[in-house]
């Protein structure tokens, strides 16, 4: 008399399908995980202060995310240290999807993430930095030509600078009145070689007194 044999393939597909979130789903990921990939993928990016859960189960499910990702021509740029992680369009050659937006950067705007950038440098990796929009705004004032009288419009394109700050959660409200945590993310987004290219451009603009002519410029 033959053994019986048995087949586990009705026995996994009811378990897959019992795993499901609707019932013509095929991913694999957790409900967790998926809702941090779209975190990930909306932006600006996950904290792990302001994002614990998220940030568990990124750490959790790191090379799952990574590889999704990466199918979407996604890089994860994730530094546990800083606590910070954010997806960046990958390096590919010409004619790869642009999935992630990028955003436009005006002269005023370039300067003010690097004064933020300064600022939060001069602190620890772990020290919190903040800082007072009437302060950023006098760094600024410094770009504005000796010689150029429409402090009011310098004024409107500063405020609008300081506005896409926050926006993009590059400057965070705090409990303290009147002062703003500067993003952990500004260590990271930034590569070394592109602020010496910026502040190279800066220091030539100076020397040829430039910079009302550039103010409504955008650079990518």
């Amino acid at each position: 008399m033959s053994e019986p044999t048995f087949t586990t393939a009705g026995i996994e597909d009811t378990a897959n399908r019992d795993a499901r979130l609707w019932p013509e789903d095929t991913g694999e990921l957790s409900a967790a995980s998926r809702k941090v990939l779209v975190q990930l993928v909306k932006g600006p990016y996950v904290s792990a202060e302001r994002h614990s859960e998220a940030w568990r189960v990124l750490l959790t499910d790191t090379t799952a995310l990574r590889s999704r990702l990466a199918d979407m021509f996604l890089d994860l740029v994730l530094d546990e240290t800083q606590g910070v992680a954010f997806v960046r369009n990958a390096s590919l050659e010409a004619g790869a999807p642009q999935v992630v937006r990028t955003m436009a950067l005006t002269f005023l705007d370039t300067a003010m993430l690097l004064y933020l950038r300064r600022e939060l440098l001069r602190g620890s990796n772990t020290q919190r930095v903040f800082v007072g929009r009437d302060e950023v705004f006098d760094h600024l004032n410094s770009y504005r030509s000796a010689e150029s009288t429409d402090e009011a419009g310098f004024l409107k394109r500063v405020s609008s600078a300081w506005t896409k700050m926050l926006k993009h959660s590059l400057l965070l409200s705090s409990s303290v009145p009147d002062r703003f945590e500067v993003s952990p993310i500004l260590r990271l987004i930034f590569s070394p070689e592109q602020i010496r290219a910026v502040e190279d451009e800066y220091r030539r603009l100076a020397r040829q007194d430039k910079f009302d002519d550039v103010e409504t410029e955008e650079d990518q």
